[in-house]
C-alpha cells in the first residue's frame, strides 16, 4: 500500500515547497524545522492506521472513555539526514522506543556505488509496529538494506510503516516490490518522476543531509 500526501492538498504543500527553493533552503534552520514539520504531519497520517484499545480516564467530574494506540511503536531512521524528520515523529510519539543506523554509499572505480550499512542500534521489533523514516527515497536500496539489517538484528515487527519525504517512482516501485503488502505501508509526502545517474530526486531538493547539517567531506 502507498499513501502520497501531496495528492490531496494541505497546509504540507508549503514546507515541501521551502524544501525545495534553492533560496529558502539556505536557512538550514528552517530546512531543519520544515523536515520536522512533515514528520509531524506524517505521524498524524500514520496514527490513523494504529490499533487502539479502550482507557477509561477518570476527570474531576466523571468517568471518560478514550481510544489510546495500543500499538508498540519503534521509530527508526537513517543516520545523519534523517534525524530532524526522526524528531518530527518523535513529537507525537512521544513515548516510542528508536533505532538509529549509519549507511553510506561507497564509490566504485566504474562510477556506480554499493551501500554499506555500518552501524545498527535499535530495541527490539519483535511483533512491535516499526516506522522506519528516510527523508529521500531514491532507488530504494538503502532502504531495503537498512531494514533488512534491522529484522536481521532485532526481530520482525508485525508491520512496518516505510516514510518518505520525497520519493522517485523508481524508489517507490523498488520498495512495493520488495515488501509485504499485507505487513508494510509506504508514505510519501511527494513523489518525483526522475533520477540523475548519482541517484538524486529530480525535482527534489538536493542532499538533505547537506541542507540540514552542513555539506559533508
Amino acid at each position: 500500500m502507498v499513501k502520497i500526501l501531496n495528492q490531496n492538498n494541505s497546509i504540507l504543500n508549503k514546507f515541501l515547497a521551502e524544501m525545495r527553493d534553492k533560496s529558502i533552503q539556505k536557512d538550514s534552520m528552517r530546512f531543519r524545522r520544515n523536515m520536522e514539520r512533515v514528520g509531524e504531519i506524517m505521524a498524524y497520517e500514520i496514527s490513523k492506521r494504529l490499533n487502539y484499545k479502550t482507557r477509561m480516564v477518570e476527570t474531576p467530574l466523571g468517568i471518560a472513555a478514550v481510544e489510546e494506540i495500543s500499538d508498540k511503536i519503534v521509530v527508526a531512521t537513517i543516520l545523519r539526514a534523517g534525524l530532524p524528520f526522526h524528531q518530527g515523529f518523535l513529537n507525537f510519539y512521544d513515548d516510542a522506543e528508536n533505532g538509529f543506523v549509519s549507511a553510506f554509499r561507497k564509490s566504485r572505480p566504474d562510477g556506480s556505488f554499493i551501500v554499506d550499512v555500518e552501524y545498527v542500534s535499535t530495541s527490539a521489533l519483535t511483533d512491535k509496529t516499526l516506522i522506519l523514516v528516510d527523508p529521500m527515497l531514491a532507488t530504494g536500496t538503502s532502504l531495503m538494506l537498512v531494514y533488512d539489517a534491522l529484522i536481521r538484528r532485532a526481530g520482525e515487527p508485525r508491520h512496518t510503516h516505510f516514510a518518505a519525504v520525497f520519493a522517485s517512482e523508481q524508489g517507490v516501485d523498488y520498495v512495493k516490490k520488495h515488501t509485504n503488502p499485507e505487513k508494510s505501508t509506504l508514505w510519501c509526502a511527494a513523489v518525483d518522476p526522475e533520477l540523475t545517474s548519482k541517484s538524486y530526486i529530480v525535482p527534489g531538493i538536493g542532499d538533505a543531509g547537506d541542507l540540514s547539517y552542513g555539506e559533508k567531506l
